[in-house]
């Protein structure tokens, strides 16, 4: 019997007993985790999620933290009198060792649902967006200059202006630390839900941020 999970914005095919390595887990070695986004069982017969299958799951034991490979990040900009910084980062990711696959009852196992360990996901940018205050009385406006109080000047990233900065803030986003320590899956997850269509990756935030965050 196998399993396709979704973890970390990626999909895997999961056999019993297989070892693998995904996006950071917010779990220590030797912890047993759950994962319930299953999007397909295959075996005697094959189950397909809508998108995910109802009550299944995959549980798997945490052997270790590790760190990926090396990658070398490159970044020249234009805007900038053409400085470039070259910039090595190593993925937190997190060692596992499959254990068994549910088909059914994953709901009602009292296991430790796996949980990324990222500063910025998809559900923690939508947790972190300001939420609609009930109308009260005195002028609506009095509440904006409050969503950015603290926040760093996200202005002095390249190709952000005030429009684009304000468009951060109620996204979640108030600080180069935040940037910084954003993953790929981050990355596409706020592309995609504040329609920057690559701007991250092109203007090259995250170095930006990581040498701004220092200062």
């Amino acid at each position: 019997m196998f399993a396709v999970l979704k973890t970390g914005g990626k999909q895997y095919k999961v056999h019993a007993g297989d070892t693998l390595r995904v996006e950071k887990l917010a779990a220590d070695a030797g912890e047993t985790v759950q994962f319930n986004d299953i999007l397909m069982l295959g075996g005697e017969t094959t189950v397909v999620g809508a998108p995910f299958v109802s009550d299944a799951g995959v549980q798997a034991e945490v052997v270790d933290q590790i760190k990926g490979e090396k990658v070398i990040n490159f970044v020249k900009r234009r805007r900038k009198h053409s400085s470039k910084r070259t910039k090595g980062h190593r993925q937190k990711l997190t060692l596992i060792k499959i254990t068994d696959i549910l088909a059914s009852g994953a709901d009602k196992s009292g296991v430790k649902a796996a949980m990324g360990a990222g500063s910025v996901s998809s559900k923690a940018v939508e947790a972190a967006a300001p939420k609609k205050a009930a109308p009260k009385k005195a002028a609506p406006k009095a509440e904006a200059p409050a969503a950015a109080a603290g926040a760093d000047d996200l202005k002095k990233l390249s190709g952000v202006g005030p429009a684009l900065e304000k468009k951060l803030i109620e996204g979640g986003v108030t600080s180069f630390a935040q940037i910084a320590a954003w993953t790929e899956a981050d990355v596409a997850a706020i592309d995609e839900k504040l329609s920057f269509k690559g701007r991250i990756e092109r203007e090259g935030w995250i170095a930006q941020a990581a040498e701004l965050a220092k200062g």
